[in-house]
């Protein structure tokens, strides 16, 4: 009798013991697998306020075609309405998945020294990508900055396509006479799905 108790008692020790190690496993070697941490909540619009010395940053749901995300940097709010909406009555810069349009401003890339206002376009903001396979895509009309769009390369040549980050800085000048720069740093979420934006801000002086 004696026996089965010491029995018993080891084994209640030795599960303990393994679901101790198991539970710090998932800290330890959590940056190792593709599975994402919970425990972190999703958190979008101006997640940190830039500072004159800190770059702030913006996390953006861009993963659905047929809405904008328009970004306000005078009170630091987004907004995300259909693509057919009417615009919000203050803006600065307007996403759709990595297409990017400004509110009367001008963009200028890292090492050019040439602002390039919107042009209106037919053929590039896609809205319905369900056609591609009967090889067709559907289109909205729109305005289109084609330098900040640039900050995220999509060649389609391949299938899947190949995504390459610029990495560079966009300098917006926007209407109101105020500067932003922007750096596109991630376009993917911690599990992989493409569309999420995280951007990082700071005003020029």
């Amino acid at each position: 009798m004696m026996v089965n108790l010491v029995k018993r008692l080891f084994l209640s020790v030795a599960i303990g013991a393994a679901a101790m190690l198991l539970h710090g496993c998932n800290g330890l070697f959590s940056s190792v697998y593709d599975t994402p941490d919970t425990a972190i909540a999703s958190e979008y619009g101006f997640v940190t306020a830039a500072t004159d010395n800190t770059p702030g940053k913006i996390y953006v749901d861009a993963t659905d075609y047929s809405r904008w995300v328009y970004l306000n940097f005078s009170d630091m709010s987004i907004d995300t309405l259909g693509i057919d909406d009417p615009e919000p009555k203050e803006w600065d810069i307007a996403l759709h998945r990595y297409d990017a349009k400004t509110n009367g401003g001008a963009v200028k890339e890292e090492g050019s020294a040439e602002y390039v206002e919107d042009v209106w376009t037919t053929n590039t903001i896609v809205t319905d990508m369900s056609t591609m396979m009967d090889g067709y895509l559907t289109y909205a009309e729109s305005y289109y900055n084609k330098v900040l769009s640039s900050w995220l390369d999509v060649d389609k040549s391949t299938m899947p396509p190949v995504y390459t980050l610029s990495g560079k800085k966009y300098f917006v000048a926007l209407a109101d006479g105020r500067e932003v720069e922007l750096r596109l740093i991630n376009f993917m979420d911690d599990s992989g799905v493409k569309g999420y934006l995280t951007i990082e801000y700071q005003y020029r002086k």
